[in-house]
């Protein structure tokens, strides 16, 4: 590790730089690897459960809709989950530039395993592409803020162009990886996406140059002995865990426990609702804050409970909305009949388009600007309004017609004006209300809220061949509706729980 000096000297090198349109040139590299990385998630994603319910025949597994609905909840819900896991052991052991590289070579490594025609590689391939989003995902998006000096007022803007390589990523990866996979061979759609993971490997490798010392050691206590004790934790931790799942998985391979996908379903139900209430009990009722923490935290905790049943409509794309879109919708347009995947392609494309106008709407509000629970509100309402149009869509389904394209593409619509009511003012709400001590793990609470609605997301598709179609959509939407009224009546107590924070 590089004496204290000499990393402060890089970085403020880095800081200065403005070489990548008036930003630091590491901004590029980190651009092309969560795009890359977002490529290799949304294409595998756009695929994964149309691929698991394909007939074997067919070239897919043959799995029954309610096993794969459930296997989908578990790795979408995984993939956040990890993502704390992910935080903690760069901050501990790696520091974050290894993180992202380990992370983007176990990604590639999964995608690559999916090619295989092999179902316990298959399960493996999804544990390794848990574990490198974990990995991956959240350190990319703290070296971003590390290769800006503090107060610099170019971050916010730097920001920005990160995001958009997530949303680019997102658009051009179904649009892709949906054609060679559906249209070509399931595993091959796979394997593409793996290998703009190790592009993006490639990239990040060559061009880490501009990074500086940028997230390239963990953080460590001053005191020798106390860094030495750290690190020696961390590492006793992460061992423990391995050598925990290294037994399970000897006594499932030798029949002594059978775990079956419902089984690990609800096991990870468990897992969520136990860490949800173990942090915000320590939030709200633990030793050491003050009343102004507590009432945040408390406001925390509405906003995470509303971010959770908003993530279980929206994150449904992948899962009831993907078969909607292969099952019930007329994909042909002038004789030719497009992969029910692209449909994946249109929230990416509408965030792009209407981010901008968003962000000119509420800096125009001025005062009279929505607070935060009211724009989860209105985040819950236009979900909830986009599942009761297809409820309605359904129901002409339901009589054994394919139905519009127009019905998907207006849900998903009024989804991408829900998410930019609610995403991007819940990452900002959390940096703001969270206690300055663990403002980092708070961010990764924002992400266990992620996880408890793709896991939802998951159940809901489970039932997707079991429930009338009109029941479903309608029941989510009916929920959705509630939920959106009870937190509009809590608006003004929430923002007194705030105690000032805008």
């Amino acid at each position: 590790m590089g004496s204290r000096a000499e990393i402060e000297n890089s970085l403020k090198t880095i800081h200065a730089d403005r070489s990548f349109f008036g930003h630091p040139r590491g901004l590029a590299t980190l651009f092309f690897i969560e795009m890359w990385e977002r490529f290799s998630y949304y294409g595998m994603r756009a695929l994964l459960i149309l691929f698991m319910t394909a007939a074997a025949e067919k070239g897919g597994l043959g799995f029954g809709v309610a096993k794969a609905g459930a296997i989908y909840g578990l790795y979408t819900a995984m993939v956040y989950l990890l993502c704390l896991a992910g935080g903690w052991m760069a901050d501990r052991i790696t520091g974050q530039r290894r993180a992202v590289l380990y992370g983007g070579v176990l990604i590639a490594a999964g995608q690559f395993c999916l090619v295989a025609p092999s179902e316990t590689v298959f399960y493996f391939g999804l544990v390794l592409l848990m574990l490198g989003t974990g990995l991956l995902k959240p350190n990319a998006s703290t070296i971003v803020g590390q290769i800006y000096a503090p107060g610099d007022q170019r971050r916010d803007a730097g920001f920005s162009i990160f995001y958009m390589g997530i949303n680019l990523g997102a658009l051009i990866a179904p649009l892709i990886c949906g054609w060679v996979g559906e249209k070509i061979n399931w595993r091959l759609g796979f394997g593409l996406a793996g290998v703009g993971m190790l592009v993006g490997v490639i990239q990040f490798m060559l061009g880490a140059k501009h990074l500086g010392s940028a997230g390239m050691y963990p953080v460590l206590p001053d005191d020798a002995a106390a860094a030495h004790r750290q690190k020696r934790n961390a590492v006793v931790g992460v061992a423990g865990a391995l050598i925990f799942l290294a037994i399970i998985g000897v006594l499932a391979a030798a029949g002594v426990v059978e775990f079956t996908t419902q089984l690990i379903s609800n096991a990870l139900g468990v897992v969520l609702v136990t860490i949800s209430v173990a942090v915000f009990s320590w939030l709200i009722f633990g030793r050491g804050w003050s009343v102004q923490e507590r009432k945040r935290s408390a406001a925390i905790l509405v906003l995470f409970l509303a971010a959770a049943i908003f993530w279980s409509m929206f994150e449904q794309a992948g899962s009831s909305l993907n078969l909607f879109a292969d099952r019930n919708t007329n994909r042909i347009i002038h004789g030719f009949q497009f992969p029910a995947s692209w449909f994946q392609f249109v929230q990416p494309t509408l965030v792009v388009l209407l981010a901008p106008l968003f962000a000119w709407i509420w800096l125009k509000s001025g005062s009279r600007e929505p607070s935060s629970p009211a724009k989860f509100s209105l985040g819950l309402l236009f979900a909830a309004l986009g599942f009761a149009v297809l409820a309605l869509g359904a129901s002409k389904a339901a009589a054994g017609a394919l139905v519009s394209i127009w019905w998907l593409n207006t849900t998903y619509l009024l989804h991408t004006i829900g998410e930019l009511c609610l995403s991007p003012v819940g990452l900002s709400a959390m940096t703001k209300l969270a206690p300055a001590r663990v403002a980092g793990f708070m961010m990764g609470l924002w992400f266990v809220a992620i996880s408890v609605g793709d896991y939802l997301a998951g159940k809901a598709a489970s039932v997707y061949e079991s429930m009338p179609l009109p029941t479903l959509f309608g029941t989510v939407a009916a929920f959705g509706i509630a939920a959106a009224v009870v937190l509009a009546l809590m608006i003004k107590p929430t923002v007194r729980l705030m105690s000032g924070v805008k």
